[in-house]
């Protein structure tokens, strides 16, 4: 299974954000950390602030930062809410069908069910999980990202 861009992206910036120890920080910052497109976060840092998982202060001196601590965000969450509207295959969309691309053998082939529950597992491992948890090699991460020391 393969997580978009989207999401990878939104797990880096809350990683950096998380580094960074509710200090406020700009999209452009992020992306120079990561060699990342600004142009593609500014749509990330949108949806992480509309679904409450970073806190957004615009004008001069303005910035973004976690708006809740590490602890308290669910990395299975957070690939739920990114992937929510994203199809695995074909055949789990709806409306699928022959005609619009969609798979023939829709609701008679076992494949669908198989490709779910491996989906539910890697949801339910993820679940397991939280930023802080992925933080935790804190001053490696830093060195990596050129940041310094707190």
């Amino acid at each position: 299974m393969r997580l978009n861009t989207f999401t990878d992206y939104s797990l880096r910036a809350l990683i950096y954000l998380a580094l960074k120890n509710s200090t406020l920080v700009t999209r452009r910052e992020i992306a120079a950390a990561h060699d990342i497109s600004d142009n593609h976060l500014m749509k990330v840092v949108h949806f992480l602030s509309r679904n409450g998982y970073i806190e957004t202060m615009r004008g001069k001196g303005g910035g973004m930062r976690l708006a809740r601590a590490p602890e308290k965000i669910n990395i299975g969450k957070l690939v739920r809410d990114c992937e929510a509207d994203i199809p695995l295959v074909e055949c789990f969309k709806c409306d699928s069908s022959a005609r619009d691309g969609g798979c023939r053998l829709t609701g008679i082939c076992s494949l669908a069910g198989f490709l779910s529950e491996a989906h539910q597992a890697m949801y339910k491992t993820l679940e397991r999980y939280s930023l802080a948890d992925i933080v935790v090699k804190e001053a490696a991460m830093r060195r990596r990202l050129g940041l310094k020391a707190s």
